[in-house]
């Protein structure tokens, strides 16, 4: 069960790091941690025109937290902020209840519906970019 959760598309997500670093001057900005096992995701936003500019990301965690920020990081560039936080609603039941992935790209992160304790690693970036949103009031 343990080698599913860390196959090659999460691990190659993760060595990706799609939009790793900080934004110097961000319109949104939010830090959300897991006390549990010490994760960490700052996602830092940028808007114009009413879509997200730029995403960057710092990530101290798991391969799993790593790979679902890099992901978003690729998806959310010329998002609306409605859609991004869809798909933020979306990752819950997707892991928990089995529900269809709000991108497909999420497809990668079947295997962790298995093992509930690793739901929030791939939920706590998608927490961190809506409250991202949330403080770009978006």
């Amino acid at each position: 069960m343990i080698d599913a959760l860390y196959d090659q598309a999460i691990l190659q997500k993760a060595r990706d790091a799609t939009g790793a670093g900080r934004l110097p001057e961000p319109d949104g900005s939010a830090m959300i941690d897991n006390p549990l096992c010490g994760d960490r995701v700052t996602i830092d936003l940028t808007l114009a025109d009413g879509k997200v500019a730029t995403l960057g990301h710092l990530v101290r965690g798991c391969v799993l937290c790593e790979a679902s920020a890099a992901l978003i990081a690729e998806q959310a560039i010329g998002q609306a902020p409605a859609a991004l936080r869809q798909a933020a609603a979306g990752i819950r039941p997707m892991l928990r209840e089995g529900a269809a992935p709000p991108w497909p790209e999420l497809e990668i992160f079947t295997p962790v519906r298995a093992v509930r304790s690793r739901h929030d690693c791939v939920e706590l970036p998608f927490r961190a970019l809506a409250a991202a949103l949330d403080k770009a009031g978006a």
